[in-house]
């Protein structure tokens, strides 16, 4: 039988329950055994696939085309282990899940209410697909005192009691803040935090206490008599220099020990930190620098392309170089600018969207980077634009756009409503936005002696997509006599994957998102590419 651990937070939110989440699990993995790693999120939303980044941050796509919190990108970047749909769920979800059932009258009548009808759903979705699990962390979004996760507090409570305390481990993340005016910290928040949690009905068993700086021993032991939890398990995480650290940090403060020791379980093997220390040192040590711009509506909030920054650090890891991102927004980027703004960039990314602002701005920056021989990345939205720029400058189609954000002109780019996986159609709709995109993993033929065939060395790739508007393979002869290489195909040949320009050092665009599939352990191909090529840009 699997063990539950669950991971709440308090005081504020953002502190780093997704990221402690999964160093455990790397920890826990490291000593033999299996982990699976879960996400509650409190909002009504049925997944944030309809959220907009500036709300929620990045979309994260799993393999069997899921919609989830950008968590759990952080899980399968420490763990390797990929999600899917049944480790994400949300509020909205559960009502829907709940309210269908009522419609159709399987509740025989009787008044649906939160408890037992929602929580028994939550408790549901816990226990699901962990029978061959070891353990089975879940994190609760939002903070312990939000209106919106009370039910799933409440049904982890429930649920502990159902499957015996002994069997399940409370961990509660909070904030000591330190006051520089007083030069004090400060354990208040925390304590107030736990009460708010045992008010509940929830003990914490450890207790992740996260602050600036070094928590003395007896601020330590004012939170273990205060909230009631030995001082062994009240563990300290400092911020670190880069998100890498925290396995070593975490070991190092014994917290997997601990889980291991409540549950009455031995280490089946030592933890190995070697590969987190190597890459730890390369970020941190590595002189050889260079940037990369990333040009995209989505640029202030950094969350936004959450997935992509790690992808983009994972290939510099490999390259043995640092990688300073260089966030341009691509709504004020003027054409008069783009050289100024571009001087010192040794590689231009286009990342994904959805709409027309900022499309000129990218456009531009595509035209001087194709122009230049600068290394070139467009993911998605980023090789549509790469598409409508080469039509327009290069064949000069000067019309050309996409349907998503122009009506008339023509359209090099469409809206497919009709896709065909695993021998089934899949349906988009224009009245519903939620859940219509082609989403997930599909497959990809890769052109012989192409440069995207040595990169990945081999005949078919399978990577994960997020979108719903197609570059038009009509289009392809007339592209292909001019210089652009289609060299990636859906294997019936009817949807374009891949473009790459033969007369240029490095320009790539994918239809697909491979930043969901880079690890630090293990990055992609792809950018471990686009990163070479830009540590060689003169």
């Amino acid at each position: 039988m699997a063990r539950f651990i669950f991971v709440t937070g308090g005081v504020v939110s953002s502190l780093g329950k997704g990221l402690s989440s999964a160093s455990l699990s790397y920890l826990l993995q490291s000593r033999g055994y299996k982990v699976r790693l879960r996400k509650l999120d409190p909002y009504l939303n049925v997944d944030p696939g309809t959220m907009s980044p500036f709300q929620h941050g990045e979309v994260f796509v799993t393999d069997d085309g899921a919609e989830t919190d950008l968590d759990l990108g952080h899980y399968e970047r420490f763990s390797g282990v990929s999600a899917k749909k049944s480790d994400n769920i949300t509020t909205g979800k559960i009502y829907n899940d709940v309210l269908k059932k009522e419609r159709k009258g399987n509740y025989l009548g009787k008044t649906v209410q939160v408890i037992p009808h929602i929580t028994d759903r939550i408790k549901e979705f816990i226990k699901n697909e962990s029978s061959k699990e070891d353990f089975v962390i879940c994190e609760i979004g939002g903070i312990v005192g939000d209106i919106e996760s009370l039910p799933f507090v409440e049904a982890i409570r429930q649920f502990a009691n159902d499957i015996g305390k002994k069997n399940a481990l409370f961990i509660h993340l909070t904030l000591v803040p330190y006051l520089k005016s007083s030069d004090e910290i400060k354990t208040k928040p925390t304590q107030h935090s736990v009460k708010e949690l045992r008010s509940i009905g929830i003990q914490p068993d450890i207790i992740i206490c996260r602050s600036e700086r070094s928590i003395p021993l007896e601020h330590r032991r004012k939170i273990s008599l205060f909230c009631n939890v030995d001082i062994k398990n009240v563990i300290e995480t400092v911020d670190v220099r880069t998100i890498y650290e925290a396995p070593i940090s975490f070991f190092k403060e014994k917290l997997d020990i601990q889980v291991l020791n409540y549950f009455k379980l031995r280490s089946k093997k030592p933890v190995n930190l070697t590969p987190w220390k190597k890459i730890t040192k390369i970020i941190l040590q590595t002189k050889r620098q260079i940037n990369i711009a990333i040009i995209g509506k989505y640029v202030e909030l950094k969350d936004a392309y959450k997935s992509l920054d790690e992808a983009l650090t994972h290939g510099g890891i490999e390259n043995n170089v640092k990688v300073n991102l260089v966030r341009i927004d691509s709504e004020r980027l003027k054409i008069s600018e783009i050289k100024s703004k571009l001087n010192n960039i040794s590689g231009v990314l286009i990342p994904g969207g959805f709409g027309k602002r900022g499309t000129n701005g990218k456009i531009e920056a595509i035209k001087y980077a194709r122009k230049n021989k600068i290394p070139f990345l467009g993911i998605c939205y980023g090789m549509q634009m790469a598409i409508i720029e080469f039509a327009r400058n290069k064949l000069n189609l000067k019309k050309a756009t996409s349907s998503e954000f122009d009506k008339k002109g023509l359209h090099i780019i469409g809206l497919i409503n009709e896709w065909t996986k695993d021998g089934k159609k899949i349906i988009g709709t224009k009245t519903d936005l939620g859940g219509t995109m082609r989403l997930g993993s599909y497959d990809a033929k890769l052109k012989e002696n192409s440069m995207i065939k040595k990169i990945y060395n081999k005949n078919l790739i399978k990577e994960r997509h997020r979108h719903r508007y197609e570059v038009n393979i009509a289009y392809k002869e007339i592209f292909e006599k001019n210089g652009m290489s289609f060299s990636g195909l859906s294997p019936d040949g009817k949807l374009p994957e891949i473009i790459e320009l033969k007369n240029h050092p490095w320009f790539i665009g994918v239809q697909f998102h491979p930043e969901f599939k880079s690890r630090p352990l293990s990055p992609h191909p792809l950018f471990s590419s686009f990163i070479k090529a830009s540590k060689n840009h003169k």
